[in-house]
């Protein structure tokens, strides 16, 4: 017999969005960096030859002003109207950074341009009592740091974006005008000469008429505003596998009380991530702090892991490496740990007679310096698919590396086919050969003759045909190289390779210098 779900597990599944609309979020930001000004101002952009206000504070839009009108006509009503430069990346920027504040509610936050976030709070509102609760201290903490705000809670994203725009609350859908649509101008007065003048008007049309006049589009975003139709949001950050956090009725005021919490929340991720048997690669920490600041810190490991023990000399290590140190303030409030990356971590045992676990010992080594100097630092070769010789093996970030693969190792009584240092790019040299096509018989090389006495060769490696071009520079594909390995009269032994076939390719081949033996 099967349980059916309660009232409570059902509510939980339905999704509830919060939209925040920053009307004045432009003229906002002018007033935090510069105080307010003496006079109504504006912003302003060149279009067409003319300015044009795109924005406007509180004053200006109460003495009518606003976006689209030029600046003449506007200073025409108000003198003495001041004007700033209208800067829609700094607005970006700015949304950006009050929209990673507000993942303090949620780690589901999106932007939506030009001066809104939605917030998915599916779940999350107990933590604030209710809903409401969680949207008023939203509204509270963007006031208090200068930004006004007007929100709306609805089951979608675009309802709930559209009723904070228009300053209306869930249930009033149907109040808004038929602008709410963002749909084309075009459109909105074919709606209006039609007499629908709200959505409540178009609600009640048939859908086939409607889809048919104009659009599957706009009967899409009618049934989106509606709560009849949801889309996906695209949060500001990748959501972590396993997310754990934890809030503090009295905020953490010091730094190893921080990183206490941070070990005992790995600690509980790891038990999550041992149930699905897979390790940490990539961790994601945030610290939220009383006054809105948020320190970020993040970790990335060569293997799976769900060793505690390694976590926290990362982090440690993480911190040091820090150019500002952690600064708690007046605490944090909330500390926030996130599994950004998992892979398969399957149980493993030493052989019977005992052992060390060496590969675990490499891979915490690799880690902790990768951490220590940047990932970026820490290299490890892989084999690449090419048989250009400088192409064959890639350096990449320890961290990330794929996993070695066989090597081919040639017998060793034989000698060495490829020189253990290759130059990057290869060196020109001088060349005197018996036949314009032979082998070298002297070469020229940093200011020094080099007598040939016994040489290998050739070997021909011919450049990717989807890459070739006559006359290219060594190392980017092109000509084909004929390569010889050669020892001179001093017993030092070189690789060098002549540019291009000779009379087929080019008429007098340049030789290179690519790589000396041991």
């Amino acid at each position: 017999m099967t349980n059916k779900p309660s009232a409570n597990d059902r509510t939980s599944r339905i999704r509830r969005t919060l939209a925040l609309f920053l009307p004045y979020l432009p003229s906002e930001r002018i007033i935090k960096a510069h105080g307010p000004p003496d006079h109504p101002f504006a912003l302003i952009e060149k279009i067409r030859g003319a300015m044009v206000i795109m924005a406007a504070d509180r004053q200006a839009m109460a003495l009518g002003l606003g976006p689209g009108m030029k600046l003449a006509d506007a200073r025409a009503r108000v003198p003495d109207l001041l004007a700033f430069d209208h800067e829609p990346l700094a607005d970006a920027d700015l949304l950006s950074r009050l929209a990673e504040a507000c993942e303090r509610y949620t780690p589901m936050v999106a932007v939506e341009p030009p001066y809104a976030l939605i917030l998915d709070i599916t779940g999350a509102a107990h933590l604030h009592g209710h809903e409401k609760a969680l949207a008023q201290d939203t509204e509270d903490r963007l006031d208090r740091a200068g930004y006004s705000t007007c929100w709306a809670l609805a089951g979608t994203a675009d309802a709930a974006l559209a009723l904070a725009r228009h300053g209306l609350k869930e249930g009033a859908e149907a109040q808004m005008p038929v602008s709410a649509l963002a749909m084309d101008a075009k459109t909105h007065q074919a709606l209006e000469r039609a007499g629908l003048y709200h959505i409540g008007d178009i609600a009640e049309r048939p859908r086939a008429n409607l889809a048919a006049r104009f659009g599957m589009e706009l009967t899409l975003k009618l049934d989106r505003i509606l709560g009849r139709e949801d889309r996906p949001i695209d949060p500001l950050r990748r959501i972590g596998n396993v997310i754990t956090e934890r809030r503090f009725a009295e905020p953490l005021t010091h730094i190893d009380s921080a990183l206490t919490c941070l070990s005992e929340l790995f600690a509980e991720a790891s038990e999550r991530l041992n149930e699905r048997g897979q390790g940490a690669r990539m961790v994601r920490m945030m610290l939220f702090r009383c006054d809105g600041d948020i320190a970020r810190l993040g970790l990335e490991t060569g293997a799976p892991t769900r060793d505690i023990a390694l976590f926290t000399r990362l982090l440690r290590e993480r911190i040091e490496a820090l150019n500002d140190t952690l600064n708690p303030g007046f605490g944090y409030d909330l500390i926030r740990l996130s599994i950004v990356a998992s892979e398969p971590l399957a149980p493993q045992q030493l052989r019977l007679e005992g052992g060390e676990d060496r590969e675990g010992d490499t891979v915490a080594l690799v880690s902790q310096l990768s951490t220590r100097m940047s990932r970026e630092r820490v290299q490890k070769f892989a084999a690449a698919d090419s048989h250009i010789p400088e192409q064959g093996l890639l350096a990449l970030p320890a961290l990330n590396a794929p996993p070695p693969i066989p090597w081919k190792m040639p017998p060793s009584d034989d000698p060495p086919m490829r020189p253990l240092h290759l130059f990057d790019p290869p060196q020109r040299v001088q060349v005197i050969a018996e036949v314009p096509d032979g082998p070298p018989y002297r070469f020229t090389w940093r200011r020094k003759i080099h007598q040939v006495i016994r040489y290998e060769g050739p070997e021909r490696i011919a450049s990717e045909w989807w890459q070739r071009k006559d006359g290219q520079q060594p190392g980017n594909g092109g000509l084909t190289r004929d390569y010889y390995r050669v020892e001179d009269a001093r017993g030092r032994r070189y690789w060098l390779f002549r540019h291009g076939l000779y009379g087929e390719e080019k008429a007098n081949p340049d030789w290179y210098v690519h790589g000396l033996f041991a």
